[in-house]
Parts: C-alpha cells; sequence; structure tokens
C-alpha cells in the first residue's frame, strides 16, 4: 500500500486518551469484547452523563410529569380499597333493607378515580411524547455536529454505516426507553410499593404470608438481570454490524458487481444476519423464562391468599371486602413485573445505544481547533513547510523533515511514482491531518493557529473523487459559497469551460445531479468541482490528481480554463498526466518525501539523466 493512500484507520497521531484509556471510545464502544472494564465504567458514567444533560432543561417538566404519574397511579391504587369499601360498608345496609348511599357514594368515588386517571394519562402521554422527541431532536442534532466537527483521521476508519446506525438504530433505542420506558418503570415501582404497604394495612397476617413470595421473585428478577444485560447488548451490536454491512454494499454496488462479489457478500450478509437472529432468539428465551415464572408465582400466591383468606372469612376473622380488595391488589402487584421485565430490555437497548453515542460524542478531533486563532482575513498564499515529518503508522516517517516554500501565486506542480507522498503534502497544506513535527504556515501563521473558517476560506482541495451532493448542478457549483448569485455561478462555470454542457442538461443548472452525481459523466463532475472551487475563490488551490477522469476532449477543455482558474492565486497541482503539469511555474519531484528534483518544466527536462525528464518520457511513450 502506497504511503499516499494508507488510511489513518492505523494512524499514531491520535490524540491521548484521558482517565487513562487505551482504546478510542467511539469505535471501541462497539464490541463490548473491545473495551477493558474500566473503559465500560467511563462509558456507562459519560452515557448517564449524556442523559442528564439532554434532560436539564426539561427538568421542570419532568418533575410535573413524576407528579402526573404519581397522581395517576394513587388514583390506580384506590380502586381496590374501593371495592372493600363497597362490599363491606355499602352492601350489607341494602341487604337489611336500609339506605343504598353509602354504595352510591362509593361508586361515585371509583368513577371519580377512574376520571382522573384517564385524564392523568392523556396529560402525561402528550407531554411526555413532547418532551421525549425534543430530547431525540437534541442527540441527533449533537451528533450530527460533532460528526462534522471530528476531522478526516475519525472518518477514515468510522464506517458510514456505523454512522447511519448512531442516527437511526441507536437513536430508536432511545426513543424507545423516553416514549414507555421510564413511565412503565417508576408506575411499577409505586404499584409494587403501594400494594405491599395496603396489603399489611389491610390485613397483617394475610400480608405478611403474601410477602413470602418476595425471595423467589427477587432470584428470578436477579438472573434475569443479569443474563439480559449479556443478550441485549449482543443484539445491539449485532444490529450495527448488519447495518453496516448492507449500508456498505449498497454504496459500493458497482465495485461489487465488478468483482462479483455479490455471492460473497452475501454469505456474510447471512453470516451476520444469523448472529442478529441468534441473539433476538435467545432473548426470547429468557422473556419465555421470566414471564411465565412471574406468572406462575403470582397466581400460586392468589391461590394461597384465597385459600387461607377464605378460611379467615369463614372463622369470622376478616370481611369479604378486604379478601376481595387483597385478590385485586394481588393482581396489580404482579402485573408491573412483566412491566419491569420489558424495561430491563429497553434500558439494556437504550444504555447500549446512550454508551455508543457518548463513546462517539467524548471523541475529540485530533486536528484541534486553536483556542485563541490568529486572524487571517485576507490571505496572499504563502505557503512554508518548516522541517515537517509525518507519519501515518508505527512511526514510519512518509515526509522526513520536509523544507518547502511556495510563494504567492506561484503554480506548483508534485509528481513522483505512487507512495512518494505528494498526497501526503496536500492533506498537510488543507490540514486534514497535523504534522508529526515541524510546522506547515500560511503567510507565516502555523495552521494549527488558524481558526477553521479562515483556513478553510484560504484552501480549497479539488480530489480525483470530489462528491456530488443530491441537488441541482448550480447548488453543487455553490456549494462553498451557498449565497452566491446566478449570474456567479454561472461565470464559475464558463471560466472551467463547464457552461456549455450544463445548458445542453434537461434542465440547465437546475438539472439535478442525482446520488453522488450519477447522472453526469466523470469529467462533467470533475468540471462542476472545478467550477465549485472557482466560485469559492480561495488563496490556495490543491489539484489532487484532478484531471485524471477526464477524457482527452474534456482535459483539452480544462487545459485552457486552468490558466484562469490558477490565476493570480497560490496552486499545487498533482497529477500524472504531465500534460498538466507543463503548465506549472515550478515542478518538485519526490521520492520517499524528499525533494530530489526542483525547477522549472524546461529545466527539468534538460536534465538528461534526470528524474522528471524519464518521467516525462515514459509519459510520451504511453501516448505513442
Amino acid at each position: 500500500m502506497s504511503a499516499d493512500s494508507v488510511t489513518a484507520s492505523t494512524a499514531s497521531t491520535s490524540p491521548q486518551k484521558p482517565d487513562g484509556l487505551d482504546e478510542w471510545r467511539g469505535v471501541g464502544a462497539e464490541h463490548a469484547g473491545e473495551i477493558s472494564a474500566k473503559g465500560s465504567v467511563f462509558l456507562k458514567r459519560r452515557s448517564r452523563a449524556l442523559l442528564g444533560s439532554l434532560l436539564r432543561p426539561y427538568k421542570t417538566y419532568v418533575w410535573l410529569l413524576i407528579a402526573v404519574v404519581l397522581v395517576e397511579n394513587a388514583a390506580r391504587l384506590s380502586i381496590p380499597w374501593l371495592v372493600r369499601r363497597g362490599i363491606d360498608l355499602g352492601v350489607p345496609p341494602i341487604l337489611a333493607g336500609g339506605s343504598a348511599v353509602v354504595l352510591y357514594e362509593t361508586v361515585g368515588l371509583m368513577l371519580a378515580a377512574v376520571i382522573i386517571q384517564s385524564l392523568s394519562r392523556i396529560f402525561f402521554l402528550r407531554q411526555a411524547g413532547r418532551v421525549g422527541q425534543e430530547v431525540l431532536l437534541e442527540i441527533r442534532r449533537r451528533l450530527f455536529k460533532h460528526f462534522q466537527k471530528l476531522d478526516v483521521q475519525f472518518h477514515d476508519r468510522y464506517t458510514s454505516g456505523r454512522v447511519v446506525s448512531r442516527l437511526t438504530n441507536d437513536i430508536d433505542a432511545i426513543m424507545e426507553l423516553l416514549a414507555g420506558g421510564f413511565d412503565g418503570i417508576i408506575t411499577a415501582v409505586l404499584t409494587m410499593v403501594g400494594v405491599g404497604v395496603l396489603l399489611l394495612v389491610l390485613d397483617l397476617k394475610l400480608g405478611a404470608v403474601c410477602l413470602l413470595c418476595f425471595p423467589i421473585l427477587l432470584l428470578l428478577v436477579r438472573w434475569f438481570s443479569r443474563q439480559s444485560s449479556i443478550t441485549y447488548r449482543a443484539v445491539r451490536e449485532n444490529s450495527a454490524l448488519v447495518i453496516v454491512q448492507f449500508v456498505e454494499t449498497m454504496t459500493g454496488i458497482r465495485a461489487v458487481e465488478a468483482y462479483r462479489r455479490e455471492r460473497r457478500n452475501q454469505e456474510i450478509f447471512s453470516d451476520l444476519s444469523g448472529r442478529y437472529q441468534d441473539a433476538n432468539v435467545k432473548s426470547f428465551r429468557l422473556v419465555a423464562i421470566f414471564m411465565p415464572g412471574i406468572r406462575m408465582i403470582g397466581n400460586i400466591t392468589i391461590g394461597v391468599v384465597l385459600l387461607y383468606g377464605g378460611y379467615r372469612v369463614i372463622e369470622g376473622n376478616m370481611t369479604i371486602g378486604v379478601l376481595a380488595a387483597f385478590l385485586l391488589y394481588l393482581r396489580m402487584f404482579f402485573e408491573p413485573m412483566q412491566e419491569i421485565s420489558q424495561f430491563y430490555n429497553t434500558f439494556q437497548s437504550a444504555s447500549a445505544a446512550l454508551e455508543k453515542a457518548s463513546g462517539v460524542l467524548e471523541e475529540q478531533p485530533t486536528v484541534k481547533q486553536p483556542e485563541n486563532p490568529v486572524p487571517l482575513p485576507n490571505a496572499k498564499g504563502d505557503l512554508h513547510f518548516d522541517r515537517v515529518s509525518f507519519s501515518y503508522v508505527d512511526k514510519r516517517p512518509v515526509l522526513p523533515g520536509l523544507e518547502l516554500t511556495v510563494p504567492p501565486g506561484q503554480t506548483v506542480a508534485l509528481v513522483g511514482t505512487t507512495g512518494a507522498g505528494k498526497t501526503t503534502i496536500a492533506k498537510l497544506m488543507a490540514r486534514f491531518y497535523d504534522p508529526t513535527e515541524g510546522r506547515v504556515t500560511l503567510d507565516g501563521v502555523d495552521l494549527r493557529d488558524l481558526a477553521e473558517d479562515d483556513l478553510r476560506r484560504a484552501v480549497v482541495m479539488v480530489t480525483q473523487e470530489n462528491f456530488m451532493f443530491d441537488g441541482s448542478v448550480a447548488d453543487n457549483i455553490a456549494f462553498g459559497r451557498p449565497d452566491a448569485s446566478r449570474e456567479e455561478i454561472i461565470a464559475a462555470a464558463t471560466a472551467v469551460g463547464a457552461h456549455q454542457f450544463i445548458t445542453e442538461l434537461p434542465h440547465g443548472y437546475d438539472t439535478d445531479v442525482g446520488k453522488r452525481g450519477d447522472r453526469l459523466s466523470a469529467g462533467q463532475r470533475q468540471l462542476v468541482a472545478f467550477a465549485r472551487a472557482f466560485l469559492a475563490d480561495p488563496a490556495v488551490l490543491i489539484l489532487d490528481e484532478a484531471t485524471s477522469s477526464l477524457d482527452v476532449p474534456s482535459e483539452r477543455l480544462v487545459q485552457r480554463a486552468l490558466g484562469t482558474i490558477l490565476s493570480e492565486r497560490t496552486s499545487v497541482i498533482i497529477a500524472h498526466r504531465l500534460s498538466t503539469v507543463e503548465i506549472a511555474d515550478r515542478v518538485l519531484v519526490l521520492e520517499h518525501g524528499t525533494i530530489i528534483e526542483d525547477g522549472t518544466p524546461q529545466e527539468l527536462l534538460t536534465r538528461e539523466n534526470g528524474r522528471y525528464a524519464a518521467l516525462h518520457r515514459a509519459w510520451a511513450d504511453s501516448l505513442a
């Protein structure tokens, strides 16, 4: 693999991690086995802090919703108590030929309790839904903003499938928790505590009998929580892997079809989907044991209460109303256990999602923004490499102490074999990476001291695979200057020779380029990229193999326009086509990151044994 194309997935320039963490906290959190115990604790702590920061602006609403849940559950718990009152105090007077006032009062109170419960539930669902969606909107915004802020090195190793998973699958898991999880667990806890207290108040002896089931319940819940914690993390991990494989396959579908990779990709996808299925099946098995187990314990307890309570009623030590209330409360007591199991499933999924999201948000860019940036409103384009060394991996230098000065307005061509360091120099000029040693300056200011807005306004890089965004041709040309007028867009396209082909499109400048510009040819996409760069009007323009996608007619058209594009600005050209190099003021021949020849194209051609002359002869022979 060439030094120019080595990705940053194994870069040695990653920042020092706080808290002694060795693993990268964003990608590392993809698989539980890849992070240390200390790292896992850190991520759990950060995920709780993330959720707290998201809910903090709605603290008043959260307390209000908790109060509403308390009112709702109080109304709900009052109904069995009112049933006892109706049976024990309302029915006997009627049987004795007396008044039914107590029974009517009790029914009225029950109706009021039902209305309060229903209104509380309506209010809670509406307000909780609004707060939940606000929180989800905020976390989406944070993730999207942070993904954009992170540098090229991060995105080289963090696949697009994982990005999609963070913004879709994991957000859905958090949404499920916010939508019903917290409500369910609060209701379950309040119900269980309230029912436990009311059972003891109604009848201490019968209540104590009911509480005998507690140890068995606790053992079952403890077993389920341990097993489901492992299982549901595996579900989240395998879900993310399925999304990654699908997105990457569809993104690279042309390469898949060109190399007949369909069968192998299908095997990989089937294997990942099978693992995802197995993880889900295991989770269903846990629920299949837990829920029937809870139901069985509940039914046995109800049977014991009915047997013992019935005996006490016969003996005259308990009223029928108390026994009826006991049975109703017991039904309430065991129902929340299923809610707890469901909440735990939701909580485990959301916790894993929050850990991954917080891991991404904790990741800091290796290309950091300066705390006190030096302003550079009107850059001239004076570039200087001051003893610059750079390594991608294992401290093996791609550039060993490079010294280079490019004065303002000069057009410099970088040539050399693959791996010579040409693209690395371009990436350092654009500050996609920072030097391992030394510094790169623009107009005497270290690039690390420039504000990002000033740097991106001053330096623009056009590459071979310039991305076209879904939208019109005009939108793509104005990508760097959204406020540009239609006249300015047309002028930029005309300057690079793109106006003619654009006007021949079905809707001219308003023609939709399609996904990644698929409705344009490779040459047309490159011309649009040139127009985009021309309209941005940078002080430094870097062309990295920018003419390699053009056919001969398009290249000739661009050659005529390059004089306009490169005029009065510092330009750096990286090209294997030496026809593009010939327009440069100066040519630098690189080998292993070192400049071995430096001069005008004409001067270097006169050196019979020179490297540039040899490259030129080889290029001319290839055209013959």
